[in-house]
């Protein structure tokens, strides 16, 4: 059972992981094929502030760049406790995956319209991880249809569910 967890924000679930922000839009735009986990380079105040529940995933992107894979873009506002001189709060942030998996993402993102996208941030065993999804990128009249099956898998919820309770 996920629920709001104190002063931290995000939501906890069963195993103890924390979501701490997800890109809700991700789904909509993009037809994800594949996931990754990555855990990410973080400086302390970073950590702090994503532990805070504080973090952006709108309009960030990831793109893999000969040996290492970066997400660009993501927003993770300054902890207020920190030094925040030298603090940016967008700079691009390396990704910690498998040689593997960076070789598969290379041939995959050379497709054409194969793309990376940042889906989610959380705490897994105490360490900030990302969740990257591969995905094309959906035609407007593919969300259009997108949504009007979800509504209909709705409707017909709903006359079941009364249905079921009519019964009674």
């Amino acid at each position: 059972m996920a629920g709001r967890e104190g002063a931290g924000g995000g939501t906890k679930s069963k195993t103890g992981d924390r979501t701490v922000a997800t890109n809700r839009r991700a789904r909509h735009d993009y037809a994800i094929e594949e996931t990754f986990e990555a855990g990410m380079v973080l400086t302390g105040p970073e950590v702090k502030s994503l532990r805070a529940g504080r973090a952006s995933l709108s309009d960030s992107y990831a793109r893999v760049d000969g040996t290492a894979v970066w997400v660009e873009n993501l927003h993770i506002p300054p902890y207020e406790m920190a030094d925040t001189r030298r603090y940016e709060a967008k700079r691009p942030r390396k990704l910690l995956l498998h040689r593997e998996e960076i070789r598969r993402l290379i041939g995959k993102t050379a497709e054409r319209g194969l793309t990376l996208v940042p889906m989610k941030i959380y705490f897994a065993h105490g360490l900030a991880k990302i969740e990257l999804g591969l995905g094309r990128g959906k035609k407007m009249f593919e969300k259009r249809d997108a949504i009007a099956e979800r509504e209909h898998r709705r409707e017909i919820e709903r006359a079941f569910g009364a249905r079921q309770r009519g019964s009674r």
